[in-house]
């Protein structure tokens, strides 16, 4: 019987004699090789650049293996052994992408379902970290090589005037005053600096208080400030009277869960859609994403957002569901490109990457700020009472413009042409 040895060889040189003609659908980093007078094959699969993985099979047919780790009963299932590393990369990154999406799905389902003031206190923890990634990016060289960055202590107080913007939405009901007077503040600290102020760390700071808190904000206006019932919802009906019955399904919350679930859609459709029939590119703002994949995206928020309006009941027009469906993609795209065009002049790929940590002195900062805030939240809720029905940055980049857009739509088109 013919017998099939594999083994293991590491940081050896072999010399190929000639080339297997009967090879040739190997995989691209497969070599083959005949070195042996018989109708044996010695065959390579070069699986990173020190480590090789040989077999030696013989041509007549069955095979037997020799080997402990290995078991394969032909030439085929040899074939197996030799799996491409950018294909187990991909697969691993898709796995994680769908474990981590389905956790944050979950957990951020039941913070939006709980409102008030755990919404609130999430929503403030989530924009500190992004602000904290956004002014380390406006202080990384990629960015700073053509403009003056502001102060290290101002863009840390910025970090926290952005995560106490929600609780102050929340406590006030509006966030105009707030958003004005901490850009008063802001550039008051700027000029009275002791370096010569420039325009750059005005602009920069001021952007990213619009960016990071004023945006963030109407997240919480939509959720808990659209305190009107949503009579139509059906789920509503069946709400434990604990958890606040039939009233504590509101067109904020309804609205809320139409525009998640949406924006959710959209960026799985696109991956998948790209990563399946990609061939054109979007922009050359981010080289990765397509107009196939734009497309599918928008199709899988369009259909989601129709889908939950049937079963929500909210809003009943198909043609309200259909806008409020397109308007979610199109902000949350458009929010994807803005934090890709301020990662590109940053020449970072990940923000996330750029968080504080890899030192004590910058971890205790981080905590403390991060303190500070959540101590803040605390208060304001205990002082307040409960509030009425009514990695960071690249993963809130979609849904930065899409709480705004989604608040006026809601609140001020809808009315307008009917729900």
């Amino acid at each position: 019987m013919a017998v099939t040895t594999v083994f293991k060889a590491d940081h050896c040189a072999f010399f190929p004699l000639s080339i297997c003609p009967c090879h040739r659908r190997a995989a691209p980093k497969a070599v083959a090789f005949a070195r042996l007078p018989s109708a044996r094959r010695l065959r390579l699969s070069l699986l990173c650049a020190r480590r090789v993985y040989s077999a030696f099979v013989s041509s007549s047919g069955g095979t037997q293996l020799d080997s402990h780790e290995h078991k394969p009963q032909t030439t085929e299932a040899t074939e197996a052994l030799f799996i491409e590393p950018e294909q187990q990369k991909d697969g691993g990154q898709l796995r994680k992408r769908v474990f981590s999406g389905l956790a944050i799905g979950i957990g951020g389902g039941g913070v939006v379902v709980a409102g008030g003031w755990v919404f609130t206190v999430v929503v403030a923890v989530a924009v500190f970290a992004a602000a904290r990634e956004y002014f380390e990016l406006v202080r990384s060289q990629g960015m700073a090589a053509g403009m003056t960055p502001p102060p290290r202590y101002v863009s840390r107080a910025c970090s926290v005037i952005c995560a106490l913007m929600p609780v102050l939405t929340a406590y006030f009901g509006h966030i105009d005053v707030s958003v004005t007077s901490s850009a008063f503040l802001v550039a008051m600290a700027l000029i009275c600096q002791r370096a010569i102020p420039r325009f750059s760390q005005l602009s920069s700071t001021v952007f990213g208080l619009f960016y990071c808190a004023y945006l963030p904000c109407f997240w919480v206006k939509l959720r808990c400030g659209l305190a009107a019932p949503a009579l139509h919802t059906e789920l509503g009906k069946y709400w434990p009277i604990l958890l606040g019955g039939r009233a504590h399904w509101t067109v904020g919350l309804v609205a809320t869960i139409i525009s998640v679930s949406s924006i959710i859609a959209a960026d799985t459709f696109a991956f998948l859609g790209g990563r399946a029939f990609g061939r054109t590119p979007l922009t050359s703002i981010s080289p990765k994403k397509t107009l196939e994949g734009a497309f599918a995206g928008l199709i899988g928020c369009v259909v989601v957002a129709i889908s939950l309006s049937r079963i929500l009941s909210w809003p009943s027009s198909l043609l309200s569901a259909s806008a409020f469906g397109i308007l979610n993609f199109i902000s949350s795209l458009f929010g994807d490109l803005t934090e890709s065009m301020i990662k590109r002049d940053a020449g970072v790929k990940d923000s996330g990457s750029l968080i504080p940590g890899h030192g004590v002195a910058k971890r205790t900062v981080f905590v403390v700020e991060l303190l500070s805030c959540l101590f803040t939240c605390v208060w304001l809720a205990l002082h307040h009472g409960s509030l009425e029905s009514g990695g960071v940055l690249d993963r809130l980049d979609s849904y930065l413009f899409t709480g705004a857009l989604c608040y006026s739509f809601v609140k001020f088109a809808l009315p307008v042409f009917g729900v």
